[in-house]
């Protein structure tokens, strides 16, 4: 886990937070938590692996498809070295 400082908060900021922090049941650092979290990572965001699922529920490989990846190249390569 990270650690951040916020510098220069408005004392109004501050005290809507602990406002918020109180209705919510929470300690004022765990609103700003929450807060943040919602901010990035809002729960109706679209996920990648969720979406892909999605996809391949509804709409599977045809025989070609399937033939064009069993036919992909299988060469085993070394992984990429990079200087000093």
């Amino acid at each position: 886990m990270k650690n951040v400082t916020v510098r220069n908060l408005s004392d109004e900021v501050h005290r809507a937070i602990r406002i918020r922090a109180a209705e919510h049941g929470r300690s004022t650092e765990a609103e700003i938590r929450a807060i943040l979290t919602d901010a990035v990572q809002p729960p109706g965001r679209i996920k990648l692996g969720t979406q892909l699922a999605e996809i391949w529920a509804t709409e599977p490989f045809t025989e070609e498809e399937h033939a064009q990846l069993d036919n992909r190249d299988r060469t085993h390569h070394e992984p990429m070295e990079f200087g000093e």
